[in-house]
């Protein structure tokens, strides 16, 4: 009975070190996302090239906790919760992985933009629609740590919101590019980091997801809730 009590809490302890280094990891990719749109619209190259070289951090902090999980899947044979747990976790922190080089690639777009003529109120907007998608990312990762469905599901409908800024903002760039052939580039460009941003929004929405999975066993039902978007989706390259 010791020896079974004692594999017990050494397995929770494991679990818990995980779960841990994915809080870390959120809070890294917060940080990231922040800067990365301060620096947007401050054209501030320092800040975007420190974001840039933090990616890597991000990138080996999801390797480890893929490996940490497969090993306690591995030693540990975990079943039930907390074999969905050790699921849950890797499938997280590939959602993060992503979210760090979305910023990372609007750190590098920024670079561009520095030379080219200022698209008025784009910096502002863009950080407006960046601090939604992190107050949802923040609350994904706070239901992860709480289990709680209920705040999961919340930011799994706020990802309306960020499909409309979205939209808006294409708006607002076509009509920039119609009455100035000059602004075509930057305009691009910016198209390019909102369509980022918004990936973002769905990558902190696949968290939520994840959530609901963990404390329910099954992924929610109902289709997830999207607006129509004006244009096509835009694939955004990874440009590792």
């Amino acid at each position: 009975m010791n020896s079974e009590r004692h594999i017990v809490s050494a397995f929770d302890r494991d679990l818990e070190t995980v779960q841990a280094l994915v809080v870390k990891m959120g809070g890294m990719v917060e940080a990231a996302i922040t800067d990365a749109a301060t620096a947007l619209e401050r054209r501030d190259e320092e800040l975007a090239e420190d974001v840039r070289r933090r990616d890597r951090a991000i990138d080996e902090l999801e390797a480890q906790i893929n490996h940490e999980a497969a090993r306690l899947i591995a030693l540990r044979a975990p079943q039930a919760t907390d074999l969905r747990t050790a699921l849950t976790v890797i499938k997280i922190a590939a959602s993060l992985e992503r979210v760090g080089d979305y910023a990372k690639n609007i750190a590098k777009r920024s670079h561009v933009l520095i030379d080219m003529p200022q698209i008025e109120g784009s910096g502002a907007a863009l950080r407006r629609m960046s601090l939604v998608v992190e107050g949802m990312l923040k609350d994904a990762l706070d239901a992860f740590i709480q289990r709680d469905e209920g705040l999961a599901a919340d930011v799994r409908a706020r990802d309306v919101e960020v499909d409309q800024m979205y939209n808006a903002l294409f708006r607002s760039f076509l009509t920039y590019m119609m009455e100035d052939p000059r602004n075509i580039t930057a305009c691009m460009h910016l198209h390019f980091i909102t369509k980022n941003i918004e990936r973002m929004g769905d990558h902190a929405t696949s968290i939520a997801e994840q959530v609901i999975y963990l404390v329910t066993g099954a992924m929610p039902e109902e289709a997830r809730p999207k607006t129509d978007s004006v244009v096509r989706p835009v694939t955004t390259e990874r440009e590792d």
